[in-house]
């Protein structure tokens, strides 16, 4: 990627992160600093999360909000994943986590990304719909399950008791 790139994906990465704090922001709270490149930049990186779909500008009489779009939603959950800073115990505290995924075919490119999210998290596909992993995930999923509504598509289960049979299986699939 040109560092060109990498700037321009910071900026949006910034204005993500500020925007995953509140409802709808100013976007003159955006706009960082005095200096007028960075300015500049991250005008133009809004301008772009805006056109991607990931953020939605709303006009008052008085001043311009910018607020996150259910896409971006899904963006912000994909960067803090991606994110070298996020701290996830890897040492396995003796819990399985279940993910039970049913979308029908209608809502194919939410299915889609939450089988990459999972697989960035580190859950294993089991059978068709069903995701495990033994990374305490779960609130993160449960906040995604919570901002998309997927109240019946989505079930979580935290649980320690397991076949000994599955639990080898298992066991090698995670290297524990």
């Amino acid at each position: 990627m040109s560092s060109k790139k990498q700037k321009d994906n910071q900026y949006s990465k910034k204005i993500l992160k500020k925007l995953e704090q509140k409802s709808a922001l100013p976007v003159e709270i955006l706009k960082d600093g005095e200096d007028p490149k960075t300015a500049y930049a991250m005008a133009r990186s809004l301008k772009n999360l805006v056109n991607a779909g990931f953020v939605e500008l709303h006009d008052s009489t008085h001043r311009s909000y910018v607020k996150l779009t259910k896409e971006g939603k899904k963006k912000m959950h994909s960067i803090t994943l991606e994110s070298d800073t996020t701290l996830v115990n890897i040492t396995w505290d003796g819990y399985w986590r279940i993910i039970l995924l049913d979308l029908p075919e209608t809502r194919k490119s939410e299915r889609e990304s939450l089988r990459y999210l999972l697989k960035k998290a580190g859950f294993v596909c089991l059978k068709n719909s069903a995701w495990i992993s033994p990374y305490p995930y779960e609130h993160l999923f449960m906040n995604i399950k919570k901002d998309l509504g997927l109240t019946t598509e989505m079930m979580i289960v935290v649980t320690q008791l397991i076949d000994e049979e599955t639990k080898k299986v298992l066991f090698d699939s995670f290297g524990k």
